[in-house]
């Protein structure tokens, strides 16, 4: 004899529990918590991308023994030689390694954003963040904060070793501050203005040599006028250029003429990154990926 099939209570949906979203009678409900994405989201995820890459490791750690060996070798050279070092400061030892370190520095501020858009990464990361302006923005203040705080830890590093290796007049506490602090800012910017270009161009290859044609031939260009009547524009070209500035921070400048001194090179380059990072920002908006 047949048993007849026991009857079963209808299914009833769970009632939601707090934080989750809840959706009409016969849809999907997602376990997870839903809730909107924050500008902190932005910045977690782009943290993720730049330290899970081996190009990061590899530019940071280049930049990072230029740093260190060439400010080393520098005060070993001048150490074997005995030479009196006067009036020059001691810290300005250390603008060699610096210089070119902004170079590693150009490469990751470029290849931060630039490389997403040869990839065709950007999509995925537009995908997940629609705010154009939050992809960014978020870019730029976790590449700004990673190279500022390597650059001035190094830079630091660096001063106290010439320091300690040279007989010298002892830096002030403004040499100090300018040295390290004011080098790892100026040097963060320049980075920052390098990532506002790579946006801007979105080639990986062409934004880096953009920006090292914008650090190395104004002053190339002013070695090379002879002629009486480019004494001006030499003159500016050399006041202006990146290497300048940046020598400036050592109280070493590289011409005797007036332009830029103390902390002016950073402001300039903050106007000029200022307007970059804006021009970037119009054209993330208003292209498509």
């Amino acid at each position: 004899m047949t048993t007849p099939p026991t009857p079963q209570a209808p299914y009833q949906q769970p009632a939601p529990q707090q934080g989750y979203q809840q959706q009409p009678q016969g849809f999907y409900v997602s376990p997870i918590p839903m809730r909107p994405a924050t500008f902190g989201d932005a910045i977690a995820s782009e943290w993720t991308k730049i330290r899970s890459v081996r190009s990061t490791m590899w530019t940071l750690g280049v930049m990072t023994a230029l740093l260190l060996v060439i400010g080393v070798l520098a005060a070993v050279a001048v150490s074997a030689s005995d030479a009196d070092m006067g009036e020059t400061p001691v810290l300005s030892l250390g603008f060699f390694g610096v210089l070119l370190g902004t170079i590693c520095v150009i490469t990751l501020g470029v290849m931060t954003i630039a490389s997403e858009y040869g990839t065709g990464m950007i999509r995925t990361t537009l995908t997940a963040c629609p705010s154009r302006g939050r992809v960014l923005g978020a870019k730029a203040l976790v590449f700004f904060l990673l190279t500022f705080v390597i650059t001035t830890v190094m830079t630091s590093v660096v001063a106290l070793i010439q320091s300690s290796m040279l007989d010298a007049v002892s830096p002030t506490g403004e040499e100090w501050l300018r040295a390290t602090v004011g080098v790892g800012l100026y040097v963060a910017t320049l980075g920052l203005l390098a990532l506002a270009v790579g946006a801007l161009i979105r080639h990986s290859a062409g934004a880096i040599t953009l920006m090292i044609g914008v650090v190395l031939l104004p002053l190339v260009l002013a070695i090379f006028m002879f002629a009486s009547s480019l004494a001006t524009v030499q003159e500016k070209l050399l006041e202006y250029s990146i290497p300048n500035q940046l020598s400036v921070f050592y109280d070493n400048s590289v011409t005797s003429s007036g332009g830029p001194s103390g902390w002016d090179p950073l402001w300039i380059l903050l106007v000029v990154t200022a307007l970059a990072m804006g021009g970037a920002y119009l054209s993330m908006n208003q292209r498509d990926v």
